[in-house]
């Protein structure tokens, strides 16, 4: 690919004068959080007067945005419930708890499933999410054409990994996806990483890697990463908004952006050096979680006839704040290209 189509982006310095850098390049909706745990019906047991709702999966599908929200309860316990907008700001969330037919299959205990990334291949709905089970934390990959039936495919992961997303076609006759290995155990006695990894597969079902896409960096706003929404095909690569943690004496999550090569997305074109988003709003900043925005679902308004999201085109970010409610904000393309550097 020539690169060279990025560099006006690279350097637009009106973009940066007019648009703005860092923070600035999103715009944070009027009416966030735009779903409170207020907001969950109470239709079962599980659901009455839950904790929070966060971390959604995001797509556009029969004219609706809709949102596969991550809802915890007072036990702790985790559920994903459907919601449904026309003008991707008022939701009606569905009162009935997501079933994924097949998932009573796997033998081991899960006692999580969360964090939901949505990616369309062709004419299906892919779903990969965390699986908390007694081994650890796995991948799971789940499908629905309809959002209505859903069924789950299987564990798609041998070691523990998490942050698993979908690029939204084949490349090179191979499904690829992102994510990331938990290889550092934290002070708590969790396991988390610090790099963006790639993996290929002939079937979405088993999986090799291909090696390390970014790492984090030391002593930086994205000392430990993780990919968010599904990527973004652009004329320029994949666009790849991801989220950052400064491990500071209390950890705080941001959110950035990365451009891969069409071809080969072990090649990174450009990244953000500062974030596109931090925690600064109350919302963001307090919660079960504090200081936490987690960028996991995308909605790009254009596309053009072979696929590519339009420079105008409108960005739509659904995030998670402080692990507590969910989020909205708003960008365009060229904004996010411009606050790319080389690297």
């Amino acid at each position: 690919m020539d690169h060279s189509s990025l560099q006006p982006l690279l350097s637009d310095k009106s973009l940066r004068q007019n648009k703005g850098t860092g923070n600035n390049m999103m715009i944070r909706s009027l009416s966030n959080p735009v779903i409170s745990r207020k907001d969950i019906p109470a239709t079962v047991p599980e659901l009455v007067d839950v904790s929070s709702v966060f971390n959604p999966g995001a797509v556009k599908h029969d004219n609706l945005i809709k949102l596969m929200l991550r809802v915890q309860n007072r036990g702790r316990e985790t559920f994903l419930l459907m919601a449904d907008s026309e003008d991707g700001r008022s939701f009606q969330i569905r009162d009935e708890i997501i079933k994924w037919h097949g998932i009573e299959k796997v033998k081991e205990k899960i006692y999580h499933l969360y964090d939901p990334r949505i990616t369309k291949i062709d004419t299906e709905y892919y779903i990969m999410f965390s699986l908390d089970m007694e081994s650890g934390c796995r991948l799971g990959l789940g499908k629905t054409m309809d959002f209505a039936k859903f069924e789950f495919m299987g564990i798609v992961s041998d070691h523990d990994n998490r942050n698993g997303v979908l690029f939204p076609e084949k490349i090179n006759n191979k499904f690829l996806r992102l994510d990331r290995p938990n290889l550092i155990e934290m002070d708590s006695g969790l396991k988390s990483g610090n790099a963006i990894c790639l993996a290929e597969s002939l079937d979405l079902l088993h999986w090799k890697s291909c090696g390390t896409v970014a790492e984090g960096r030391a002593h930086y706003w994205d000392e430990l990463i993780g990919a968010g929404p599904p990527p973004i095909k652009t004329r320029q690569g994949w666009l790849v908004v991801y989220h950052g943690i400064a491990l500071h004496y209390q950890p705080i999550y941001q959110a950035g952006v990365m451009l891969l090569d069409l071809q080969d997305p072990l090649k990174v074109i450009g990244r953000s050096r500062v974030n596109i988003l931090e925690p600064r709003e109350i919302y963001e900043l307090v919660g079960q979680v504090p200081n936490v925005v987690f960028p996991s679902g995308a909605i790009c308004s254009s596309q053009d006839d072979e696929g590519f999201v339009t420079s105008e085109s409108e960005i739509l970010i659904y995030y998670g704040a402080a692990d507590t409610s969910v989020c909205r904000a708003e960008t365009d393309l060229r904004i996010l290209m411009a606050g790319l550097t080389s690297e």
